[in-house]
């Protein structure tokens, strides 16, 4: 299974604000955005494309626009905080939303709401900041190709080396583009050094 990690100054210095406990959730906000429009950069760079004819005020010229259509799908809650950068990236894509939860008892991953538009021949950008265990990842994963989803990129901030590994095994057709690989998971399945509770940090609900 293909993972990229962003090489890039800007993405480092972003992610480092995101880090810091001290970042308030406004400025957190804008910050996701940011680093949102890095990855999306990253994993739109080798989709297909076709040359069309452009009138440009002076004259024609030949451009490059992107052939395949492109559905981005956040994961709700914090998924949603990735969203508003990608439409301003791309903003031809259609929209699906996914939501996720945990049952406490079995720590499995179900879907509790799903909207998606029509995912055969185009390619799913998923939309989920934090990658740790893979549970959540993986059941989106399974809910977009029971939809007919073929193609899937993963666009995470943060990524546990466990939740890549689960990923791994079970989709590893999946390709995964972060802005960091972290250490490992704690006891309580946090990311380490992680950031805290992505979707709290988000909307404030600390």
């Amino acid at each position: 299974m293909p993972i990229t990690i962003l090489q890039h100054s800007l993405s480092s210095h972003i992610l480092s604000l995101l880090r810091d406990k001290t970042t308030p959730p406004e400025r957190f906000r804008a910050l996701t955005s940011a680093v949102t429009r890095l990855l999306i950069a990253e994993a739109t760079r080798k989709l297909p494309s076709r040359i069309v004819t452009i009138s440009t005020p002076l004259e024609e010229t030949p451009g490059q626009q992107i052939s395949v259509q492109i559905v981005a799908v956040p994961i709700l809650r914090a998924g949603l905080g990735m969203l508003d950068a990608a439409l301003e990236m791309l903003p031809d894509a259609t929209v699906g939303y996914v939501g996720m939860e945990r049952d406490e008892a079995t720590a499995i991953a179900s879907a509790y709401y799903c909207k998606l538009p029509p995912l055969e021949n185009a390619h799913v950008l998923m939309l989920d900041p934090m990658l740790a265990t893979g549970g959540s990842a993986g059941a989106a994963a399974s809910e977009l190709e029971r939809t007919g989803a073929q193609q899937i990129s993963l666009l995470c901030i943060v990524a546990a080396p466990e939740g890549v590994a689960r990923l791994a095994e079970s989709y590893p057709k999946l390709q995964i583009y972060t802005a960091a690989l972290d250490r490992e998971l704690n006891a309580s399945s946090y990311i380490l050094p992680g950031l805290g509770d992505f979707g709290d940090r988000l909307y404030g609900t600390l």
